[in-house]
């Protein structure tokens, strides 16, 4: 899950890390209001879930509360298309208005888990900013990374040894150490994924501020932070994606094509998408039903279909260890029952009680196209979505 900038900062201040004085307004006249109580120039920043606003215009400065309102007018109300959201863009219904910092230099810091050390690793540079992600594809060693035994946790010279890779000196070590050690005392108690700080600057007078902000949480540990989905701005969020939720669907992602997809196993997913893409087709979600014997989910799982109006043709490619076949087909029988479904069906199903799934099937009368295997239902679905399969 996603949070905004402004409350992302909210969250960086409870833990003692310093941030630029602001604060969010949702109109026009509510910026100039905040922009007259911090006086002097401030930035103007779109609120959205998607990196790249600097190039994109959604961020502006203002020298005063008049041009503060009219910047937010522009903005409000708006769609902003980054290299992040595609050519749609999302909506941006507030703003962040915020000091204007004196910068002297831009830094970059974050934490994430590791996925191949499976351990969370802090990492930090000197070339902080918007071009981070071009600094780590040309230029990797000037980006430094120290993983955290979760057992002891961050220890002060892990800090010190990222401050001397970003540059730091004098006083500012020692600063940086502690700013570290707070960000990851956040992550840690508020079970983020990611927690990024770009840019961390030095501003002129040699104090270390967070100027951006960005936290995701563990979607699997929310039920722990009540406070924390609360904060969430469904606005922002894919439609499709909320409504998966709402029905119990956890591992759903719209994609672009127009081919749909239940599979039950992330890696199965995963290869089905590839194999319809070798075929010539493109899948329309990422969908894994996981290894719950439960025909509600399978019978969610047609509406989401059903609700997407790309759909041209969908695969049930169902590998049944503890998920039962004969399950997966009463979840297709009332499917079927309690729904229109107007595209083509292709059906592989393989596994647990599949002799049983087999016959729920042969007798339902249900007319769907039957695999034989991985590849074959991969090939019939595209034939299907193109129309040259009846």
């Amino acid at each position: 899950m996603k949070i905004h900038e402004y409350q992302a900062k909210a969250l960086l201040a409870q833990y003692g890390i310093p941030v630029p004085k602001g604060k969010v307004a949702c109109t026009p006249a509510e910026a100039k209001e905040i922009a007259t109580e911090i006086g002097g120039r401030v930035v103007i920043k779109a609120q959205v879930y998607a990196g790249g606003r600097g190039k994109a215009g959604g961020i502006k400065t203002a020298s005063g509360p008049e041009a503060a309102e009219k910047a937010t007018s522009q903005l409000i109300g708006t769609r902003l298309a980054t290299h992040q959201t595609g050519p749609e863009g999302v909506p941006i219904s507030n703003v962040l208005v915020e000091e204007a910092s004196d910068v002297a230099r831009e830094l970059y810091l974050s934490i994430l888990v590791d996925a191949v050390s499976h351990l969370p690793v802090m990492m930090g540079s000197e070339a902080g900013g918007m071009e981070i992600e071009e600094v780590a594809q040309s230029a990797p060693e000037r980006i430094f990374k120290s993983y955290i035994d979760p057992a002891i946790g961050f220890q002060p010279f892990q800090g010190r040894k990222l401050a001397y890779g970003m540059n730091l000196d004098g006083g500012q070590i020692g600063e940086a150490t502690r700013l570290m050690a707070n960000l990851y005392k956040l992550f840690l108690d508020n079970d983020c994924s990611l927690a990024e700080i770009n840019p961390l600057v030095v501003t002129a007078d040699g104090k270390l501020l967070a100027l951006d902000a960005k936290l995701n949480f563990d979607d699997s540990a929310l039920f722990r932070h009540k406070d924390i989905q609360g904060l969430q701005d469904k606005e922002q969020e894919e439609p499709l994606e909320i409504q998966a939720r709402d029905w119990g669907i956890n591992n759903y992602v719209k994609m672009d094509g127009d081919i749909g997809c239940m599979v039950n196993g992330a890696g199965l997913a995963m290869a089905v998408n590839d194999l319809i893409q070798y075929c010539g087709g493109k899948t329309a979600n990422f969908l894994d039903i996981g290894t719950l014997n439960n025909t509600e989910r399978v019978v969610n799982s047609f509406k989401m279909f059903t609700a997407d109006p790309r759909i041209k043709a969908v695969l049930v490619n169902i590998f049944g260890g503890m998920a039962r076949v004969d399950v997966i087909a009463k979840g297709i029988v009332e499917a079927y029952q309690q729904m229109h479904i107007p595209f083509p069906i292709v059906i592989r199903l393989a596994g647990t009680n599949l002799e049983e799934g087999q016959r729920i099937l042969a007798q339902s009368g249900i007319d769907f196209i039957r695999a034989k295997d991985f590849y074959d239902g991969a090939r019939k679905v595209v034939e299907a979505a193109r129309g040259v399969m009846k």
